[in-house]
């Protein structure tokens, strides 16, 4: 039943989505783990992502805390747009030319602490991202390209040898690492920027002089062969022609123009507040919510002048219907609802998307040429707990994959897919029969197939200020 449902979910979200012309030309993302697609796996902080994460989807694990896509992967793949690569996922030659992910699983809006899962807080992932723009216009260059020219490599007068120069593009290996700077600036001894590119020589001598001399270079030139074009046509009526003017290149990095027409979307908040009733009261924690936001509005500032101008904003989602947090404060059943939930952290979190919903509506007042759309994703997350059985879950709050049996199926000592001695006897926290059925994966994160029903709600645009009709953070066209 669970199964034919979510089938027929995925009907619908392709329907929706197929209706609708997202024109934006890239996406960057800053979040933590419910939007996290690699970055803090592929950081190499804390313990790596064992199967059965992933298995829905990607059949291994995919840097996602899920057994498949999060919501950002079905908003992506509604915009007809790749899903988006990590930050530090350095492997396999990602493209970054449709946008970048920042968000990383533990990350906060506050600073990190020493006790932080992650590092990477807002501010960081802010800063990581102007390096990533400010790297790839420094290779785009006012041309869109930099070019390192080879020029006058070698000159042999004795054999009448006159040829000009070779285009060579060197870029970065990924625009977060700085693999090429010992090559470039090996060459840049003998390199100059030249207006315009190209080669040729006269005779077969001059191409026997030229390769003589990239010998020197050589290894420095191997660098590049992932990102380079490299191709070299015999001479014809005495001419030849070398060209490495790195075509391949252009697929890595943004355009310049992305940064300023992209979308810059945020789901970040939760660890703020989940995690500070480990250490603080209710009212403590109510407190501190307009120090987060003010962290926050200054994050969206920074963006907004360095050329941001649409904003989607995800508000937090209901932290008392989490698996681990009703584990760990829901012993007393009075402090739980009538959904199972737990009163309290639910009140802090409509508190801060109270206060962010005012936050957004002060800075769309304030920005005046950009778009900043607020997302009530705590509704839509509230609604599919509350009614489970309505959209063909069987569970609303045990976790899929974790240890310890009904009702909750979640201990915190061992997370999903990890086998540990517990009590003196080896125990594995396994996966569900049937992960469509739960709404919860692993106590934290939701499921597939619940990522799959809230990002069809986003999509109906019911769930958004402004609502699609009314203003759209980008053009959005239906077809008919």
């Amino acid at each position: 039943m669970a199964a034919r449902l979510a089938a027929v979910f995925l009907f619908l979200f392709l329907s929706v989505a197929s209706a609708i012309d997202f024109n934006i030309p890239a996406v960057f993302n800053f979040g933590d783990s419910n939007s996290d697609t690699g970055d803090l796996i592929a950081a190499g902080i804390g313990d790596p992502l064992l199967p059965p994460n992933g298995q829905t989807y990607f059949s291994r694990p995919a840097g996602r805390f899920c057994d498949g896509r999060l919501i950002i992967d079905f908003l992506m793949e509604a915009m007809d747009m790749p899903l988006l690569n990590a930050y530090f996922n350095s492997l396999g030659a990602p493209s970054f030319r449709k946008g970048c992910n920042f968000a990383a699983a533990g990350s906060t809006i506050l600073p990190a602490t020493a006790a932080s899962v992650s590092p990477f807080s807002f501010a960081i992932q802010i800063a990581q991202f102007f390096h990533l723009k400010n790297e790839a216009l420094h290779l785009l260059g006012k041309e869109r390209l930099v070019s390192r020219m080879i020029s006058k490599i070698y000159q042999n007068k004795g054999y009448g040898v006159i040829f000009s120069e070779v285009s060579c593009e060197i870029p970065n290996a990924t625009p977060i690492g700085d693999a090429c700077t010992v090559a470039t600036t090996q060459l840049d001894a003998s390199v100059s920027l030249l207006s315009s590119p190209g080669c040729s020589f006269r005779t077969k001598v001059a191409l026997d002089i030229l390769f003589l001399s990239l010998w020197v270079v050589r290894d420095c030139l191997s660098i590049f062969k992932m990102v380079l074009q490299f191709s070299l046509i015999i001479w014809k009526n005495k001419n030849c022609n070398f060209d490495l003017t790195g075509q391949k290149f252009k697929k890595y990095v943004p355009h310049k123009n992305y940064f300023s027409q992209g979308l810059y979307m945020f789901d970040i908040g939760q660890n703020d507040l989940a995690g500070a009733f480990y250490s603080k009261t209710e009212d403590q924690i109510l407190a501190s919510i307009p120090t987060i936001l003010s962290e926050f509005e200054s994050g969206l500032k920074k963006l907004y002048d360095q050329g941001a101008r649409r904003f989607w904003i995800h508000n937090t989602g209901p932290l008392g219907c989490l698996t681990q947090n009703i584990a760990r404060f829901g012993k007393d059943p009075s402090k739980l609802d009538e959904t199972g939930c737990l009163r309290s952290h639910n009140r802090v979190a409509k508190l801060f998307n109270l206060q962010l919903h005012a936050l957004c509506t002060k800075l769309q007042g304030l920005f005046e040429d950009a778009s900043l759309t607020y997302v009530d994703v705590f509704s839509i997350k509230l609604n599919l707990i509350a009614n489970y059985s309505k959209y063909g879950f069987e569970n609303s709050i045990a976790a899929c994959c974790g240890y310890g049996g009904p009702p909750l199926n979640y201990d915190s000592r061992i997370s999903c897919g990890q086998t540990k001695v517990l009590n003196g006897f080896s125990q594995t926290a396994k996966a569900c029969d049937d992960a469509t059925a739960y709404i919860i994966w692993d106590g934290i994160h939701y499921s597939e197939g619940a990522n799959l029903h809230v990002a069809s709600q986003i999509l109906t645009g019911k769930y958004s200020d402004p609502p699609f009709a009314e203003k759209m953070p980008f053009a959005l066209k239906l077809r008919f």
